[in-house]
């Protein structure tokens, strides 16, 4: 299988090749902007699979297709939201959020090699992406959560809520008054629901409230502390991986 990865973050590419290499997947060509990738498009047999990422450090990688006819199957890597994503009508095989987790990569790479999929022309309406990047869809998060206490129902809106976790199987909110409520939904099923400008998931048990953030303390292996204005009952730890997205996040 040939494969290129298209990634203007060098780190970003290279641990991606590393993950690859455990799956004995060789990706030896790297590319790193778009005008890079037409020039290499343009002078080179096209891949079997592209590892895509949106933006680039010259624009978004929409624009290579519009210079080029590239015939290969795609997997998108990117930390845009994946709803967004959904509606790009594209000859893509499959997403990746990022930080790209191993095992979702490899269900990528299996879903890949069972479709088999013919080299064809990739169709993309660039305007509308351009459109729906830059100016993202219009949509309703959650303003509310109705919990159960008792035998009644509380509603708490949005911005009374400091952060969301798991724990034992359940997923909690907590509130600026110091309580915690479990609610019906997963973390997973949260990151569809919140306002990606209010609440941000640092690690895989954590959504934290921009506005309930009172300090960041640096904590090892290049981890960050996150100190809630009333949330004490763990450590609230930003993962390492999303460090830097999350001080992108912050400002």
């Amino acid at each position: 299988m040939n494969v290129i990865i298209i990634e203007d973050e060098k780190p970003s590419a290279r641990r991606l090749q590393r993950m690859l290499d455990k799956l004995t997947i060789q990706a030896e060509t790297m590319l790193h902007s778009v005008e890079e990738s037409i020039e290499w498009f343009q002078n080179n047999p096209h891949p079997d699979l592209i590892f895509l990422d949106i933006q680039l450090s010259d624009g978004l990688s929409f624009e290579i297709f519009e210079a080029v006819e590239v015939k290969s199957a795609i997997i998108f890597t990117t930390a845009y939201d994946e709803y967004a994503l959904q509606a790009f009508k594209l000859n893509s095989i499959d997403y990746l959020l990022k930080p790209i987790d191993e095992d979702e990569l490899n269900k990528a790479i299996k879903k890949y090699q069972e479709n088999q999929p013919q080299k064809q022309q990739v169709t993309i309406d660039f305007n509308d992406i351009k459109k729906l990047l830059i100016n993202p869809i219009e949509r309703e998060y959650k303003k509310r959560f109705s919990v159960k206490v008792g035998q009644h129902l509380k509603l708490i809106n949005i911005d009374e809520i400091e952060c969301f976790f798991s724990e034992n199987k359940g997923t909690y909110l907590y509130t600026i008054e110091g309580r915690n409520y479990l609610i019906d939904m997963t973390l997973d099923q949260l990151e569809e629901e919140l306002e990606p400008q209010m609440f941000y998931r640092i690690n895989r048990k954590f959504f934290v409230n921009i506005n309930a953030i009172k300090d960041m303390v640096s904590y090892t292996n290049s981890r960050l502390q996150i100190k809630l204005n009333n949330y004490n009952e763990q450590e609230v730890i930003v993962a390492r991986e999303r460090v830097r997205d999350f001080k992108n996040w912050l400002e």
